[in-house]
């Protein structure tokens, strides 16, 4: 039976640590495998190319790692019809896909691309020429954000199409929504490592001070290398800001159930999977006003950024006015539904594999 070859460098979506990446991939497979000619979905490879240290050594050891990899998958009896590859950037570029899909004569379809022409002089070079290279060779590029198809278009071969494909969650339908949508029971997730969450947690921190709904509690939900660093940061707040950790999928949803505004600044976020869950759950959204978050976010407030005191008046607003939080509540699962769930990404999908292997 014709099948469909998935791969992810940046992280596999087998990967133990979960992330928004790990996600992502997650439910493209799945929604790959909605196809309705019933092709089976292989992950052809769950080597991990990310070199996030700029060393030229380490990136020329995944590189050989890579061809022996394309080498064997160019070998591979598995009838695919097509290569799809999720994220390819200057830090995990896609080193396998375009050698094999050349090698056996079939379409090269790249979802999520980055091109940073920029780094390709220092440190990441040689990915960074490697990220450009399996740009260049897609036949098909699918964008998640209006920000990143103005870029590759800019750079786009004359044979390659460009499209968008609206980040999704991996579910068919909506699930319950929060029964009390503009509560002061503050809800934030994400990752607590250092670089950029960190620069999240800590900007939440800063706006925390400047709330002045009363009784409000914060869960912090998330873990990572960095939750001493998270911790110390909430800690002037005492027991209402508490950590329960990294929550698994039935947990999550309990969570994102129980609590009524969803916060999380989102420092260069390309989009941000977590304002997707907190929407469908019909929970309004405080973020920062950033490059790709505006098309993710539908119902609540975008501040400006590094303005703790802006973002906490957004938070304010809507915890002041219920009826206004329970107007975006509808707006945000309305959203949702239309453009973020499992089925219209799917069949988005399957058109452009078809326009492929026609």
């Amino acid at each position: 039976m014709t099948r469909i070859a998935f791969f992810a460098p940046m992280k596999p979506p087998d990967h133990p640590v979960p992330s928004g990446d790990r996600t992502m991939a997650r439910a493209l497979m799945a929604a790959l495998a909605a196809n309705p000619a019933g092709w089976p979905v292989d992950l052809a490879s769950t080597l991990r190319l990310r070199e996030g240290a700029g060393s030229a050594a380490e990136q020329a050891r995944l590189a050989r790692a890579a061809a022996a990899e394309a080498a064997r998958l160019t070998a591979d009896l598995r009838p695919w019809a097509v290569w799809v590859t999720y994220h390819s950037y200057w830090k995990a570029p896609d080193l396998i896909g375009p050698a094999v899909a050349r090698a056996r004569r079939i379409p090269y379809l790249l979802i999520e691309a980055s091109r940073a022409r920029k780094r390709l002089d220092g440190p990441w070079a040689a990915f960074a020429a490697a990220a450009e290279a399996a740009a260049d060779a897609a036949d098909t590029i699918l964008s998640l954000t209006v920000r990143d198809a103005e870029t590759l278009e800019r750079h786009r071969p004359a044979r390659q199409r460009l499209a968008l494909l609206p980040p999704f969650l991996d579910r068919d339908r909506l699930p319950d929504p929060a029964p009390d949508p503009g509560a002061a029971r503050l809800l934030a997730v994400g990752m607590m490592r250092p670089g950029d969450k960190a620069a999240s947690w800590r900007a939440l921190a800063a706006a925390l001070a400047h709330l002045r709904a009363p009784g409000w509690t914060l869960t912090a939900a998330g873990d990572g290398p960095d939750r001493a660093g998270v911790a110390a940061a909430l800690a002037p707040f005492g027991p209402r800001a508490t950590m329960p950790g990294a929550l698994d999928a039935p947990a999550l949803e309990a969570t994102y159930r129980a609590a009524g505004l969803f916060l999380w600044p989102g420092v260069n976020e390309a989009f941000g999977m977590v304002y997707l869950e907190a929407q469908a759950h019909g929970l309004p959204v405080v973020a920062e006003a950033r490059p790709g978050l505006a098309e993710v976010v539908h119902a609540g407030r975008l501040a400006p950024p590094d303005d703790p005191a802006a973002f906490a008046a957004a938070a304010d607003a809507i915890l002041a006015d219920r009826a206004l939080a329970a107007a975006l509540s509808a707006e945000a699962r309305a959203a949702v539904a239309r453009r973020h769930l499992r089925p219209a990404a799917a069949a988005a999908l399957w058109a452009e594999i078809m326009r492929l292997v026609a």
